[in-house]
């Protein structure tokens, strides 16, 4: 592969491990778990991986002499910047386990795994990805696991390759995927290990020991960057309002994060809307009322910032999505046949009368993006909704009403961004790239102590590396029932943005500050070298949660 400056002087980075990880590691056990809800219908649907301790990793005096073995792994679902160093700290592991271990990368996601399509990593191909983005040594999908099928086609495979162990690398989603691998893997008697670890830039995944997920940091701080620039040619033309949506489909942690980073005029957070039960009109009058404000003091210009799942989270429209979700999915080839400029007409009528009135009152371009597609595992897919934009034109049309009613006379001019892929496949940042080659290791650590169902953790990220923690959470832990696809499915449950939490308070604390004052803060660019208080800069929202 043809390589830039940056990315040959890049592969010279050596991550930092914690010392828990850098000799010989024993497991220690804690006390068994349960799932975060749903307990007995959980059980019930996992029997053999259900109830696992928690286990943490210690020093260890003793050197354990290792028989070769081989794994298998698989980059799953959307990219997060650090994909690549999980595999190289896998593969290093593995390789200080014993040199004659073998690592095989399946292509696109678990469709490689099912098509038994792959390669295999040597320190060649291996050393060409180190603390680079994407993930492209091997290719990623959202290929969902469902039928035996699959599953035998799997075991096909890892006894051709003769295959100890999988590691899957992904989100919520990929992870839930490999708790129902590993049960059926447990089930069978196979003896195939599954270890999952922790991905999304979105920040959803998490618990007590899974403190963040990966490629959160590095994403954050490049759409950072972004809007820095975009604050500064705001109060520098002083005639635009700045839209910008955020990734972020069920959380508002990737938006929450950057407000604290750059200090816009004002961030939505969907999660406090949904508590709050505030209206669409409220959100509308709020963001007008701001425009107003700060017109009368000749700044005819301001900065939002808006998550991508916004939308689901406006109770009414909450409730709309839900019922729309269902009859898509319950009339998925009825509705397939029908032109797409007909099909808003026949949904209002198939609706019940509380939301198709909602429906057909939204503007019909939003009422189209809320028809697209499902994603495979059945949710709406908000980064086609230009939530951005709706909001935009809707403010307008408030500041338009006022106008008419003389009780407003200022100027109002929108910009619309998104800001999503270009976070995804990102140089990972120094704290990227030492978390992700951590989990690496810790992976290969729970494979060598016998674990399977388990995700690899490293805790304690606030702190210096070299004191962090490591080891690994029962899958079956994070999950509780969800609705997909018009049914009850087990899934890894998404965590959303605490409310009462450290991060949102610091938020709520000098937004109204923020809103008035143009104290735009412009982060810059990631930095890869230099002085450790600018290159090894933790999340803002991670240190605040954890500060003593």
């Amino acid at each position: 592969m043809t390589k830039s400056t940056l990315q040959v002087v890049r592969a010279s980075y050596r991550p930092k491990l914690p010392k828990v990880l850098r000799g010989s590691v024993k497991s220690v056990d804690g006390e068994a778990t349960q799932s975060v809800a749903d307990q007995a219908q959980i059980k019930k649907l996992f029997p053999n991986t259900y109830g696992m301790p928690i286990v943490k990793f210690e020093t260890s005096t003793k050197k354990v002499s290792v028989e070769p073995f081989n794994v298998g792994v698989v980059l799953s679902g959307g990219q997060a910047p650090g994909g690549h160093n999980v595999i190289s700290g896998l593969f290093d592991g593995m390789k200080r386990c014993n040199p004659k271990n073998r690592l095989f990368g399946f292509k696109m996601g678990l469709s490689g795994l099912v098509n038994h399509d792959y390669i295999e990593l040597t320190a060649d191909v291996v050393d060409n990805y180190r603390n680079t983005g994407g993930f492209d040594i091997t290719g990623s999908a959202r290929t969902k696991l469902e039928s035996e099928e699959q599953f035998e086609k799997i075991i096909e495979i890892t006894r051709k390759l003769n295959i100890k162990a999988i590691v899957i690398i992904g989100g919520d989603d990929s992870n839930t995927n490999a708790s129902v691998l590993a049960e059926y893997m447990a089930a069978k008697k196979t003896g195939i290990q599954i270890i999952g670890v922790p991905k999304t830039i979105d920040g959803d995944l998490r618990c007590d020991l899974v403190e963040t997920s990966f490629g959160f940091d590095t994403a954050t701080k490049l759409y950072s960057e972004l809007i820095g620039n975009i604050e500064c040619d705001c109060k520098s033309a002083r005639k635009y309002w700045h839209f910008i949506k955020l990734m972020g489909r069920a959380a508002s942690h990737i938006a929450l994060e950057c407000a604290l980073q750059t200090h816009p005029t004002y961030c939505l957070i969907s999660e406090e809307i949904l508590a709050k039960e505030i209206t669409l009109d409220e959100i509308i009058t709020k963001l007008a009322t701001l425009v107003a404000q700060r017109s009368e003091k000749g700044e005819d210009f301001g900065v939002v910032l808006v998550p991508e799942g916004l939308i689901e989270f406006i109770p009414a429209i909450n409730g709309l999505i839900d019922e729309l979700n269902d009859l898509l999915a319950a009339n998925a080839d009825e509705f397939s046949k029908i032109q797409q400029h007909e099909l808003r007409n026949v949904v209002i009528t198939r609706l019940s009368k509380a939301n198709g009135d909602i429906y057909a009152s939204l503007p019909k371009t939003v009422a189209s993006q809320l028809l697209l597609g499902r994603d495979p595992h059945g949710n709406i897919q908000v980064s086609g909704i230009e939530t951005e934009k709706m909001l935009s034109e809707m403010v307008g049309c408030k500041l338009n009403e006022w106008k008419s009613a003389g009780k407003f006379n200022g100027k109002y001019a929108a910009q619309h961004h998104f800001m999503g892929y270009e976070g995804r496949c990102v140089f990972p940042s120094n704290f990227d790239a030492n978390y992700c080659y951590a989990l690496g290791v810790t992976a290969c650590e729970l494979i060598v102590s016998g674990k399977s169902g388990y995700m690899a953790y490293v805790s304690n990220l606030a702190k210096p590396v070299e004191e962090q923690n490591a080891g690994g959470v029962p899958l079956t832990m994070l999950m509780d029932m969800e609705h997909r696809n018009g049914m009850m499915k087990p899934v890894i449950r998404k965590i959303l943005v605490d409310l009462n939490g450290a991060a949102f308070k610091e938020y709520e604390a000098k937004r109204d500050k923020w809103a008035l004052t143009t104290d735009f803060v412009s982060p810059g660019p990631i930095q890869y070298f230099g002085p450790s208080e600018v290159c090894d800069q933790i999340p803002i929202s991670l240190r605040l949660e954890h500060q003593k």
